[in-house]
């Protein structure tokens, strides 16, 4: 400590410091506006070293932290943390978070400062300078608060290393951070300063010495272990932890000044979570901003995805707290004039865990988890620009102070997410767990294991499947039906005036449960978070499940009463909690089956985001009751099977039975249509209505037919065509749709330039050019040394014209000819003058052997067991060289040296390649508007757990002619590949996950790929080198194997979000691929090994979902849901065109020649699009009406052409993947043995 006399000599310069700093935001904080530190100003330096704890630091005044008032001393160490008790030896490097001790964390990670490596420097200070510095930011952060602190404690790490593990990283060789902690303390509350300067943090993640990999650093705050008898994790606050946020720490603010972040950490308000300061970060002190200057000042801090809540000074109610935009409303631009009014909330996301007291359930406590502050602008958002933000089953409005969106007539939801009214739905997942079975000190853990629900919304009821559960865990799970219970909450049947969750969250949420085992010791803890409806229809959820539970036999049973739980609504946070009995039935055991009854205590929190712009929408009861009955589970030892089942429906609060004079239409017992609406009436009276569109009693509905009841409804010059509950209106070829929806007449005057687009009608380039005259004119001419009309152009034979010397041969090529003088001369062949010429690499090789053979004569004969190379006739060397003694063949380079794994044996030839490379073709090889489709060609397409056939007739769609392929009924197939060489369709199916292939001749369905898989979405061929890639949206990465599923090889798995259509080029060996990543979608593309990465197109990308690659146009070309574009491009080529506007919700596509194929989700059709006229032509809408997913053009004859690969495996010895004009061998992964050679 050192008085205030020992500090006069810089108390001016710092005065003066700090009013410039306090005056106003200004820019970045400097390192100069640090509190002041080091030993002139009475610091303690903690000992250098990796993982070091201070001694025991005693305090003049008492720190508050959390609901205690009576710390005393501190602890300082090296990774970033200040305790309020000694940390245990166990903890001295950072590890699970929360600690089992307090800790205040600026900058939670493994640091080292051994050698020099930087300072760690920490005092308590009473002067009176430094007292009013502290009071001064915590005056900015809580202008409200009147706070004087009597004593400030000062940790400054100065230039602190990373801990770089055993071998270091060159990544963050020389790279050093400084920040600084500032406790600042009254009588009554104690507030944390956080203080990041520019360029003080060059580092954010460390090697973890747990994990053995580089993890982000944290910014939190613990209350450490609480209890008695009973211990328990007490709250903590966790405001950064990932690399994101760690890197705003410097740029952003939540108290005005960019760099400083402040926190109250000790007072009333801070009983159950640390409530951070919410002053905006004010940029327009100093004037008017350009718009890039804006936005590098007012950085986004990530994780913005979840919403939830966080204490406000003044508001410990957490029922009460105020709500925060979530990032759906952010503004994107700025507007132009004169300069207005902006101000953003910069807050660091933050995770609130209050304390748990094991088998105490309190219904009025909330337990909010995993909050993630975002900011609001100024600039209100619209539906505009966001439409893409609401379902496409959803309208959205604009209001006062932003938009929401609102699921139209027949569909529930938030907006977000809508589901038909009364539709069966899909609930997928995985699960993962460590578990500690009965007073077991050894945990089960079971990871990726697949849950499945399926939902009867009519009805409420909900099944539930958990696949591969280990048998030693699997009967003791059997009393927690509320781990499927969630979903029946989800789709509960509603009474009126109620909400169930679905129509609340849209799917989207976090939810963090409690479980405790009255008389046994422990508790479990599930973690779930919902992630919505994906593009596949289901709701997709993660499950997480930790702690002990009490033992079960194997084989017994378990019973559960019907039950009633409470949800408690109150701003974006939802909370219950009950006990429930359950009974567990033993084995028989000699006429004796004993069962006893058991009581576990249960409470949840549920989070989620909302959107508050629309205050007229109904508010929400602030109770709702959950009724459940018929609950069944079972455990299936031998498929390792858990089940649940349960019947739901929501309502207000009742006693007595979850039955007792409830109306039908809320117990599932009404007996309506599916395709009916239950309308409650009076006691248990109701009534069945049949929902628009079709018509019936309510008990059977039937599809209205509206293009028969009135066939002139579509108007003139169109077509009706009938769907279930609906039709839809198309206009005849030649019409389109006005602006007042009815047809007319298509007048298309913009010129189509045929050369550039390849849609013309000359012969191919090389032996004729297309040139364009203007408009939509043209002309053909055939290239020199061909004769004809353009349109179909014959090679002139030179050599008949003797172009060639006298003493020359000539030889006629398409389109040219060349001159060789005979022997015996030298020369161009145009002048040839007597004289030997130089010979060949070959040629010389051949006399040498010749020669030393003694048979340079060729009347002589060659000695038995020598070899000969053989040469063409310009000297190179034949690709397929033999031994005329032993018969062995092989395969040479253009040098004559074999090619590994070539050789055949006695009598064999391989088929090798020429040793001069194939020629890469960057122009299209035939014109696309007169490619000949072969004979036999079709479309197929996959609609759920089914692949049809379509067949293609001069480009056309023979409709009538459509018949199913394959079905496979609990399947979901997304993607589609089809092998020209085997006749073999390929597909993604993400139900099991697989991948699967089947034989277009007939015969059984086989899986050739079922284990680590996610979600597998598109895949794509190389039908030349005999491999196949796919893409996985949940293990985010890209995947190659052969074509039989062995020899598997990750491509990539870093920098994919959402990786969805992948298409390969084999000749040209080059590998596409989407991501919709909705924050950042793109094209991407690389050689098929893998290497030269690099973004094709990122800018003006929505939903970016199918793909396909035309090798005869070289054009790229995807659709996109959130454009609602059809766009192509040649990789070769900058820029890229957009072939049509105005689709719907296309999913995947295919193409050949002029002409692409798509499936559309809003219609539920295949649609056919010319790329030449930039028109869709032709629709097929298949028998059932239900989501149409990958499609694909399956030819009866390949494309011709080749790569490295296509013969003899390019000579690797596992996977051979081509690259523009070579090949590379790859080994699998986790390859056993030294039989795997890589080689480029």
């Amino acid at each position: 400590m050192l008085d205030a006399s020992g500090r006069s000599r810089a108390a001016w310069t710092w005065a003066l410091l700090l009013q410039l700093l306090l005056a106003g935001p200004g820019g970045c904080l400097s390192r100069q506006e640090l509190f002041p530190f080091g030993p002139e100003q009475g610091d303690l330096e903690l000992e250098a070293g990796d993982d070091v704890v201070s001694p025991s630091l005693e305090l003049i005044g008492e720190l508050s932290f959390y609901d205690r008032s009576d710390i005393t001393s501190v602890y300082v160490t090296t990774n970033g943390i200040i305790a309020t008790s000694e940390p245990p030896a166990r903890e001295s490097h950072p590890g699970t978070f929360p600690p089992s001790f307090g800790s205040v964390a600026p900058f939670l990670a493994d640091l080292d400062t051994t050698d020099g490596l930087g300072n760690v420097y920490y005092r308590e200070d009473l002067s009176p300078f430094i007292i009013q510095m502290a009071a001064e930011y915590v005056q900015r952060g809580f202008p409200e608060v009147s706070f004087q602190p009597t004593s400030v404690v000062v940790v400054t790490w100065e230039s602190v290393a990373p801990y770089g593990g055993p071998s270091g990283s060159a990544a963050q060789e020389g790279k050093r951070n400084t920040f600084q902690a500032v406790l600042a303390s009254s009588n009554s509350s104690s507030y944390a300063i956080f203080l990041y300067p520019e360029d003080g943090l060059q580092f954010f993640t460390t090697f973890s010495k747990k994990d053995e990999s580089q993890v982000p650093a944290m910014v939190g705050f613990s209350q450490g272990l609480v209890g008695t008898l009973w211990t328990s994790d007490g709250a903590y606050n966790i405001f950064a932890n990932d690399r994101e946020s760690v890197e705003n720490l410097a740029k952003s603010s939540n108290a005005g000044h960019q760099g400083v972040w402040v926190f109250e950490i000790g007072s009333p308000a801070t009983a159950k979570g640390v409530v951070p300061a919410d002053v905006n970060l004010d940029l327009d002190d100093d004037g008017d901003y350009e718009d890039e200057d804006y936005e590098l000042a007012t950085p986004r801090l990530g994780l913005e995805d979840v919403v939830t809540q966080s204490p406000r000074r003044g508001n410990p109610d957490p029922h009460n707290v105020p709500r925060v935009l979530s990032p759906g409303y952010e503004a994107t631009e700025r507007p132009h004039g004169a300069p207005t009014e902006r101000t953003r909330s910069f807050q660091l996301p933050a995770e609130r865990f209050p304390q748990q007291h094991p088998q105490v359930i309190d219904v009025d406590e909330v337990e909010e988890t995993g909050v993630v502050f975002t900011y609001n602008t100024g600039s209100q958002q619209t539906c505009a620009n966001n439409r893409h933000q609401c379902s496409v089953h959803a309208e959205c409005r604009d209001y006062a102070t932003g938009f929401c969106c609102r699921c139209v007539a027949n569909y529930t939801g938030n907006g977000r997410q809508c589901v038909a009214e009364g539709s069966p739905q899909r609930v997928n997942g995985k699960v993962k767990g460590r578990i500690f079975v009965g007073s077991s000190q050894v945990p089960v853990v079971f990871e990726n294991t697949d849950l499945h629900s399926y939902v009867v919304m009519n009805h409420g009821r909900s099944y539930t499947a958990i696949s591969t559960i280990p048998e030693t865990v699997g009967y003791s799970l059997l009393p927690l039906a509320p781990i499927g219970g969630i979903i029946g909450w989800m789709f509960a049947v509603e009474q009126d005036g109620f909400k169930n969750g679905f129509s609340i969250t849209g799917g989207e949420f976090t939810r963090q449960a409690e479980v405790s085992f009255v008389g046994h010791p422990g508790k479990l803890v599930l973690k779930q978070q919902f992630s919505g409806i994906d593009e596949h229809g289901h709701l997709t959820i993660d499950t997480e499940l930790e702690g002990r539970v009490p033992h079960i036999p194997h084989g017994s049973s378990v019973h559960i009463e019907p039950y009633t739980e409470l949800y408690h609504y109150s701003s974006s946070v939802i909370t219950s909690s009950s006990t429930r009995e359950y009974t567990v039935t033993e084995p028989d055991r000699d006429g004796d089956a004993p069962s006893r009854t058991h009581v576990y205590q249960w409470r949840q929190t549920i989070t989620f985001q909302e959107c508050v712009h629309d205050n007229s929408r109904p508010a929400l009861p602030s109770t709702q009751q959950l009724s459940v009955d018929s609950v069944f589970v079972l455990y299936n030892q031998e498929e390792r099977i858990l089940r649940y089942a349960l019947s739901n429906s929501i309502g207000p609060v009742r006693d007595g039975s979850p039955d007792a004079l409830q109306n039908p239409c809320y117990i599932g017992t009404h007996g309506c249509d599916s395709n009916a609406a239950c309308r409650p009436g009076p006691g248990t009276q109701f009534t069945c209505e049949c929902s628009v569109g079709f018509r019936g009693d309510g008990r059977t509905c039937y599809d209205i037919d509206e293009c028969a009841e009135q066939p002139s409804r579509c108007g003139n010059h169109a077509v009706c065509n009938n769907l279930p509950g609906t039709f839809r209106c198309e206009c005849i070829e030649g019409y389109h749709f006005s602006d007042r929806g009815v047809c007319v007449a298509v007048v298309d005057q913009r010129p189509i330039n045929y050369c550039e687009t390849g849609l013309h009608n000359c012969d191919i380039p090389q032996r004729a050019q297309c040139i364009y005259m203007g408009g939509s004119s043209y002309t053909c001419s055939c290239l020199p040394g061909f004769s004809g009309d353009g349109r179909a152009c014959q090679d002139v034979d030179e050599c008949q014209l003797s172009r060639c010397h006298p003493d020359a041969v000539c030889y006629n090529t398409p389109g040219s000819f060349t001159c060789q003088c005979k022997p015996g001369y030298q020369g161009d062949g145009f002048r040839c003058v007597p004289g030997e010429v130089g010979k060949t690499r070959c040629q010389l090789e051949r006399e040498r052997v010749l020669g030393a053979a003694g048979a340079a004569d060729a009347q002589r004969p060659v000695l038995l067991g020598v070899f000969v190379p053989q040469c063409d006739d310009y000297g190179h060397y034949v690709p397929t060289q033999c031994h005329p003694s032993t018969g062995y063949c092989w395969c040479v380079d253009r040098d004559g040296r074999e090619l590994e794994g070539t050789r055949t044996l006695p009598g064999m030839r391989p088929p090798c390649l020429s040793t001069v490379a194939p020629p890469i073709h960057q122009g299209p090889v035939v014109p696309t508007a007169v490619i000949p489709l072969p004979p036999g060609t079709h479309l197929l397409f996959a609609q759920t757990g089914k692949i049809e056939r379509l067949p293609l007739e001069r480009n056309t769609m023979k409709k009538t002619e459509a018949k199913a392929f394959l079905h496979i009924p609990a399947k979901v197939i997304i993607g589609l590949a089809f092998d020209c060489v085997d006749k073999v369709v390929y597909w993604t199916d993400i139900s099991e996950p697989s991948i699967g292939r089947a034989s277009l001749h007939g015969g059984e369905p086989t899986t050739i790929i079922r284990q680590d898989l996610g979600s597998p979405e598109g895949i794509a061929l190389d039908h030349l080198g005999r491999t196949i890639f796919w893409t996985d949206s949940h293990l985010d990465r890209i995947e190659v194997a052969k074509m039989d599923g062995t020899q598997r090889r990750v491509l990539f798995d870093t920098g994919l979000v959402n990786p969805r259509g992948i298409v390969t080029d084999p000749i040209r060996g080059n590998l596409y691929w989407t991501d919709w990543n909705r924050d950042n979608p793109k094209i991407e593309t690389s050689y098929m090994d893998g290497t030269n990465r690099r973004i094709l197109a990122q800018d003006n990308l929505g939903l970016p979902n199918g793909l396909t690659f035309d090798a005869f146009s070289s054009q790229l070309c995807w659709v996109d849901a959130g454009t609602h574009r059809a766009e192509c491009l040649n990789p070769a080529q900058p820029g890229r065109r957009k072939v049509l506007e105005g689709l719907q919700y296309p999913f995947a596509v295919t193409s050949y020649g002029k002409n692409l194929y798509y499936t559309d989700w809003k219609t539920n059709s295949v649609i056919a699009m010319d790329l030449a006229i930039s028109k869709e032509m032709d629709t097929f809408h298949p028998h059932k009406q239900t989501r149409l997913y990958g499609i694909t053009i399956a030819l009866s004859q390949c494309p011709q052409g080749h790569n490295y690969c296509s013969v003899n495996n390019g000579g690797c010895t596992h996977l051979c993947l081509p690259t523009p004009g070579s090949r590379t061998c790859r080994c699998p992964e986790n390859t056993l043995g030294v039989d795997c050679i890589e080689r480029k």
